[in-house]
């Protein structure tokens, strides 16, 4: 069984159990080199893109000897380049591509031209789907539609090894090879605490009922929700490592949370990472965090604009010992009493208070003041619960307060990606400037469903004022509220404003475009000014999704 043929079984279903057994039997039955390639494709490690999708276009083109304008509505019609190139080109009755996917790749990704002599042997020799995936091999645009968790269940079954354990060993800069799979297949690595690399992250789930609900509040431990980056700093053999949430190793943007040596065999903290100025009560907007995320290379002027702080909320290992079966209060109480210690030798350390509630309604009180404190909410945890991996319900809860929104008028429409290259679901949306005219705030893409994309997809074609490439101007008449995360100055845009995550919350088609916000209002509002601006160049995209907890 090669990549191949995994990847047809997984595309064919979108059963959760089907796509499991499909991996099961992949790892059970495949050579340990098929086995490593279909891991690391999964955890997205793809293989460096050698040919650029112009040239292998250009070559299905002049295979298929067909015009470009007969190319293009193929492709509209598909969504899919490597689809299309393949679609094109399809030989009848070829059979599908049976040998080693990890050869292939090592032959015909050595170079532009190695990558070209591939696909023009792929044409001639095997079907379609085949040779799509090859396509995408080539082009660096493989998603194969499965999750951490689904292959984590699969190699578990397959191996017959703990889940937490294999959530463990698939944590860090994890080099998947021959070698690895080999020693996966023994067992080798039962043991999490044999890595020095993060534990799986506990994740809260958003509360999806009534707070009452949840019971006696002196049940729960309760702390702010920080609005950072989520990350374990962890001391092994006195060395000090920090990962963030999407695993990505990121010590040296955070110089200040090195140590040269502690008492402790071992320590592995959870906590959140936050700009925070010196003396300050509370931290400092997201937007100046990004900026260290940005540099490759921290430098002093960088310390000085956006010190940072690694507020602590769990400690899930000490000397050695995995603490993530203990009850969080028992935890909790392990990490209060190492603190003197750690704030003693690393400064910039903090840890997140427990925030000491009486009722359900004191606690609304205080959630209601989150925003004028720079937070996000409240993080619930159960006092009994495990330090578990991945997002479980019941035990740990974000009871976020309600998003920032702004009303604006939609300005800008662009075609969308894959199967929604054909509609229009990329749009831009506009405020009242100082002088009325509409200026541009923000582009969102999600948040209608798909009879309202339809509608809105029709709407955009009948009431076209330009055309700029794929975007299009229209009038300024459709309303809509827009919910966001975060507002923070920004030079480089005209309204002079970056709005975080922006997501359509409703098409407001009771409202006129002269009901609209103001841009000014908008500002005094919600931006809190204690920074400097923030440039574009210093905002990147940061795993985004990865951020929270």
């Amino acid at each position: 069984m090669n990549f191949v043929s995994l990847y047809r079984k997984l595309d064919s279903s979108n059963s959760t159990l089907d796509k499991i057994e499909a991996l099961r039997e992949h790892f059970l039955n495949a050579d340990v080199e098929e086995t490593a390639l279909a891991m690391r494709l999964i955890l997205g490690q793809l293989p460096p893109k050698k040919a650029k999708s112009a040239e292998l276009k250009a070559l299905a083109l002049d295979q298929a000897r067909i015009p470009e304008w007969l190319f293009a509505e193929a492709y509209s019609s598909t969504g899919d380049l490597a689809e299309t190139m393949a679609l094109i080109n399809a030989v009848p009755d070829a059979p599908p591509f049976t040998g080693s996917v990890p050869e292939w790749i090592k032959t015909h990704l050595r170079g532009a031209d190695e990558a070209l002599s591939g696909l023009r042997e792929a044409f001639s020799k095997w079907d379609s789907f085949s040779v799509m995936v090859l396509i995408k091999l080539l082009t660096g645009s493989l998603r194969v539609g499965v999750s951490r968790g689904i292959l984590i269940k699969a190699l578990a079954k397959a191996y017959e090894i703990p889940e937490a354990n294999i959530a463990h060993v698939l944590m860090g800069n994890l080099k998947i090879d021959a070698s690895f799979i080999g020693r996966l297949k023994m067992k080798d690595w039962a043991d999490p605490l044999d890595f020095s690399s993060p534990y799986p992250f506990a994740l809260a789930s958003p509360i999806d009922g009534e707070i009452e609900d949840l019971g006696p509040i002196t049940d729960w431990a309760i702390e702010w929700k920080w609005d950072g980056i989520r990350g374990q700093w962890i001391y092994r053999n006195e060395k000090v490592s920090l990962w963030s949430r999407g695993e990505e190793l990121i010590s040296d943007r955070f110089p200040e949370f090195a140590t040269r040596s502690l008492k402790f065999e071992s320590l592995v903290l959870d906590g959140e990472i936050l700009a925070w100025k010196p003396g300050a009560k509370e931290p400092s907007a997201f937007a100046l965090l990004q900026t260290r995320i940005a540099r490759k290379k921290v430098t002093e002027a960088d310390l000085k604009k956006a010190p940072a702080r690694f507020i602590a909320y769990d400690c899930v290992e000490k000397d050695g010992v995995d603490l993530r079966e203990l009850p969080f209060s028992e935890r909790r109480k392990i990490l209060e009493e190492l603190m003197p210690e750690l704030t003693a030798s690393i400064p910039a350390f903090g840890i997140s208070e427990i925030q000491n509630e009486e009722s359900w309604t004191s606690a609304k009180a205080s959630r209601a003041g989150s925003r004028e404190k720079r937070v996000e909410g409240f993080i619930l945890k159960r006092k009994s619960s495990p330090y578990f991996h991945g997002r479980k319900k019941g035990d740990w809860w974000k009871w976020k307060i309600d998003t920032m929104s702004l009303d604006a008028v939609m300005v800008y429409a662009q075609s969308g990606h894959g199967k929604r290259s054909n509609l229009f679901t990329d749009y831009t949306f506009a405020l009242r400037g100082a002088d009325d005219e509409l200026v541009p705030v923000a582009k969102a893409y999600s948040g209608l469903d798909q009879k309202e994309i339809m509608e809105l997809d029709r709407w955009i074609r009948a009431h076209t004022k330009e055309r700029f490439g794929p975007v299009r101007s229209v009038e300024p008449i459709q309303v809509f509220e827009l919910g966001f995360e975060g507002i923070a100055d920004s030079p480089r845009h005209k309204s002079g404003i970056a709005l975080r995550f922006p997501r359509i919350l409703r098409w407001r088609r009771d409202k006129p475009v002269s009901e609209i916000d103001r841009l000014d209002a908008i500002r005094e509002l919600y931006l809190k000014p204690d920074i400097e601006p923030v440039s574009r160049e210093e905002l990147p995209l940061f795993k985004s999704a990865n951020l929270d907890v």
